[in-house]
């Protein structure tokens, strides 16, 4: 085993409660999946209203438990020492961990309620994916006020200020500030879903992107060796896009919420261009790499990494260009059509990420002196993985497109139409076939967790050899 920082002794804490999460996702997801085709499946006991919303919320909290890991994992490595104050930062994972337990029974608990101050703030906001009250909201701001201190300190008592180090400073402020936006009320609705949109679009689509691009860049640097200049010259691309673009992105949510129409075309436009330096970077340093005929000691954290940047550029860029050019939005809006993107965006951009970095830290931990981390198990998950997630993502796609035909352009658009559009077998049959991707895709799940328990533990039986 490696030595270990205390700051990376804290990555594993995060990483340790984020596989748990994404296990519980999958779970919830299969649950709301499966009562789509039979809705009365555990009525009044897990209503599908609980189901998804537990679904998404579980996915947000690991990718975020996910990315905070990462971050205390590449410290040491980026300023040269470890970090300052440790015991805040394990205090930080505590908190966050013990909020998110209390908030899932209250959600599983407490289904139904009257709307007033104490549920607001106690048991729900009742805003569809930030349905946290608000206790729990404050908590997560200060938890990333905590990271920003551990980092910010760290990055101050080192030599020197990396690019990855000042962009990462930089995007945590917007990390934390970004979600007090989701804090606001008003019962001014267009004014409501204005802020609202900063924290679902800014906070998850911009600042989760300009944070996974320093993290894949450090990764590119660890598994392949990547020159740091390739790296940061993408990543103050990516900066600029995300930041410069990203606000003008949001406007394709905006005409939905009340603004005036010429928001669709510019954010249609705008939302589109966030993923192409990621994926301009993977490709760079897959290209540099090529001279050594991309020789790495870490096989299943190269091809997540290749997973990553194009799963990335074709969930978010392609298969969200697709969907929100003002000419297909107008029929496209609220159908599953969205669900496709967002399956197929989440898992490229995020699930990937975290994945690189869970068998960068098994490196680290079993295969520290150059064996090359390698087993069967990681290629039947990341094959099932796959296929299984293109299986939903197709599924939905030809539900949503069957639904943007019978629901609006046909129908009009009323709720009879979207009753009728749910009956009709091109809607019912692809959501049957999403479900049964959806198992498939827990089984890979299962697979990956006994290649993470198992991997590197036995000697294997391929050596690096030298270039």
């Amino acid at each position: 085993m490696g030595k270990l920082y205390e700051s990376q002794k804290i990555a594993i804490l995060y990483f340790s409660v984020a596989i748990i999460l994404f296990g519980a996702q999958i779970i919830f997801g299969l649950l709301a999946a499966y009562q789509y085709i039979n809705p009365n499946f555990l009525y009044g006991i897990m209503p599908f209203s609980i189901a998804r919303m537990l679904h998404i919320n579980a996915m947000v909290v690991w990718l975020l438990m996910g990315f905070i890991g990462s971050i205390y994992w590449i410290l040491p490595y980026e300023t040269g020492r470890d970090v300052v104050g440790a015991k805040l930062g394990k205090l930080a994972w505590f908190l966050l961990t013990v909020a998110v337990g209390i908030v899932v029974l209250v959600y599983i608990l407490k289904q139904i309620g009257s709307g007033n101050t104490f549920t607001l703030w106690f048991i729900t906001e009742g805003r569809e994916y930030i349905e946290a009250p608000r206790w729990a909201d404050i908590g997560i701001v200060l938890v990333m006020l905590i990271i920003y201190f551990n980092v910010a300190m760290t990055v101050l008592k080192s030599d020197k200020i990396t690019g990855l180090m000042g962009v990462l400073l930089i995007d945590l402020v917007a990390l934390a500030g970004l979600y007090v936006a989701g804090m606001f009320f008003t019962p001014n609705i267009t004014k409501d879903q204005f802020w609202w949109w900063w924290v679902i679009h800014l906070w998850v689509e911009a600042t989760w992107e300009v944070l996974v691009g320093v993290l894949m860049g450090w990764a590119l640097m660890h598994v392949l060796g990547t020159p740091r200049k390739i790296i940061e010259g993408w990543l103050y691309l990516e900066v600029l896009l995300v930041f410069g673009t990203g606000i003008l992105g949001l406007g394709h949510h905006y005409y939905w919420i009340g603004t005036p129409d010429y928001w669709l075309g510019i954010g249609g436009f705008f939302s589109s261009l966030e993923p192409i330096p990621l994926v301009a970077m993977v490709v760079h340093a897959v290209y540099d790499a090529g001279v050594h005929k991309l020789q790495t000691v870490n096989r299943p954290a190269l091809f997540w990494i290749l997973l990553q940047a194009f799963g990335n550029f074709f969930g978010a860029g392609v298969w969200g260009f697709m969907h929100t050019l003002p000419q297909i939005n107008l029929y496209s809006h609220g159908t599953q059509m969205a669900a496709s993107h967002g399956h197929l965006a989440f898992f490229g951009a995020y699930v990937a990420t975290n994945i690189v970095f869970v068998y960068i830290i098994l490196q680290h931990l079993r295969a520290p002196d150059g064996p090359v981390l390698d087993s069967k198990s990681w290629k039947i998950a990341y094959v099932g993985m796959i296929l299984s997630m293109f299986g939903m993502v197709g599924a939905l796609l030809v539900a949503g497109f069957a639904q943007t035909f019978l629901e609006r352009a046909v129908g009009g658009a009323t709720w009879q139409d979207y009753i009728m559009a749910q009956l009709h077998p091109w809607v019912k049959v692809p959501l049957k076939w999403r479900f049964g991707f959806g198992l498939l895709f827990f089984l890979s799940y299962l697979v990956l967790i006994y290649d993470l328990v198992t991997i590197g533990k036995k000697k294997p039986s391929t050596e690096l050899k030298a270039g």
